[in-house]
């Protein structure tokens, strides 16, 4: 027997290079933390609630992308009773102290003596050499040991991750393949998502992504991946497989899963001698008959705006170009007189019409709007165009869902608080076009170009087989 050797060679866990030390919170503190961001403090409130530092609240919030890891989340069950807690563990350090037997140890907390042997020789600290129990390096190395090192499906899967990256970060371009880079976006890490310029980009939801893999790829189980193993690509530290850059294409814009803010709904002064939506048929409701549209106008600095339309049954969009007369910002708008903005009534009459009357004439039965001045010559837009016109409760957008949504969609490449006077009508076509040809869940993951397109083909056949 070789004598003077150390007791720690005895020890069953792997060598260590430069662990670092113990952290000084354990996993109550981190479940204490993760309750206290679900009821709303801050990752700051809520770090010195849990009993540790502001500094290091915020990097649990950040290091895990804004939401709790699943065995922390406060729906997560607890840990079962085979596995040591901290209390045992505190309870064993004691007893080691007095130089209690491993047997009286395991009488005392009613476990197995082979299970408090291998604990010591586990989790000790051996640096000096022999066995030196302490419950707080114990828990550490016990959860160092459980951590599951596993790549990420789109670390390993490159034709996996290029689909995604493609999906996420592509380039506008118009129907005709011209691309657009949109506005120079700078990456500052946790973004502001409002009062400065997006990212332009072909911008997929990960859910969409996820489900259109099952269209394009049915007979290939490698290219399946879950939209939330994508979320957490992109916001939690230390996966790797995409780059937190590609955050700023999401529809929301931020670095973090942050919590929902409430909408704040701005009523429209009335319009008098107005169909009100009661007075829509019950076809127009229920989306059954194609060619019944939403409307609404999406404004940015400077009183500058966007007028988008809807149509319900396919969800295809359409963009109203609505420029700056030339006065504006020289001259002194006039009490009564033209909306030198570019989106008064008469510009939005003429911009409706313009696009509206290029649809097919079984495209264009009715319109939904809210209650906006822009739209005091409805009765003259019913004379150009037939349009039946219709007009939301006051306070109410949901009773326009599809547009609310679409206008949802645009703010990721016109956000509130920039100019959107400066995009031109090509880019208002690049991006409409971009919307329509992304698969939508309502639409079974079809695109609202593909729904539609199948619409009109539908009714070209039954046009012949009605006059043949």
């Amino acid at each position: 027997m070789t004598t003077g050797r150390r007791k720690s060679k005895r020890s069953t866990r792997r060598k260590l290079c430069s662990p670092g030390r113990p952290p000084v919170w354990q996993r109550e503190n981190l479940c204490r933390f993760w309750q206290e961001i679900a009821a709303g403090l801050s990752s700051e409130e809520a770090g010195i609630v849990a009993g540790v530092s502001a500094p290091v609240g915020n990097r649990w919030f950040r290091s895990s992308g804004g939401m709790p890891p699943t065995h922390l989340a406060p729906s997560a069950p607890q840990p079962k009773s085979r596995n040591l807690s901290f209390a045992e563990r505190e309870e064993i350090a004691l007893e080691c102290a007095r130089m209690t037997g491993v047997r009286a140890i395991a009488r005392k907390l009613g476990r197995s003596p082979s299970t408090i042997s291998r604990e010591i020789r586990r989790n000790s600290a051996t640096r000096g050499g022999d066995f030196d129990y302490r419950a707080l390096t114990a828990q550490w190395h016990a959860d160092r040991a459980a951590r599951r090192p596993k790549t990420s499906k789109l670390a390993r899967n490159q034709p996996l991750r290029d689909y995604v990256q493609d999906r996420l970060a592509g380039l506008v371009a118009t129907p005709e393949g011209v691309a657009f880079d949109g506005p120079v976006v700078v990456w500052r890490k946790r973004r502001a998502v409002h009062r400065q310029s997006r990212r332009w980009s072909l911008a997929w939801s990960p859910e969409q992504i996820a489900q259109r893999l099952k269209v394009d790829f049915p007979e290939d189980p490698s290219m399946r991946i879950s939209h939330e193993a994508i979320y957490q690509a992109l916001y939690i530290q230390g996966r790797g497989a995409l780059k937190r850059e590609l955050s700023a294409c999401l529809r929301s814009g931020r670095a973090l899963r942050l919590p929902r803010e409430r909408a704040r709904n701005r009523g429209k002064s009335f319009i008098e001698d107005a169909l009100m939506i009661s007075d829509r048929p019950a076809e127009i409701g229920d989306r059954a008959v194609p060619g019944h549209c939403e409307g609404d106008l999406i404004l940015g600095l400077g009183s500058s705006a966007i007028g988008t339309l809807v149509e319900r049954t396919t969800r295809f969009t359409m963009l109203l170009h609505l420029p700056r007369m030339e006065d504006h910002g020289k001259a002194k708008s006039l009490k009564n007189g033209p909306a030198l903005a570019g989106h008064g009534a008469e510009a939005v009459r003429d911009a409706i019409a313009g696009t509206i009357m290029e649809l097919p004439a079984q495209l264009r039965r009715s319109l939904t709007w809210d209650q906006g001045a822009e739209m005091a010559q409805h009765a003259r837009l019913r004379v150009d165009t037939g349009l039946d016109v219709y007009f939301c409760d006051p306070q109410s957008p949901w009773q326009r869902g599809s547009n609310e949504n679409t206008n949802g969609l645009l703010r990721q490449y016109f956000p509130k608080g920039t100019d959107l006077s400066r995009h031109s009508a090509d880019e208002l076509s690049a991006v409409a076009h971009a919307l329509n040809t992304r698969p939508r869940k309502t639409l079974g993951w079809q695109t609202p170009a593909e729904a539609l397109d199948r619409l009109l083909k539908a009714d070209m056949i039954d046009g012949v087989a009605t006059t043949g």
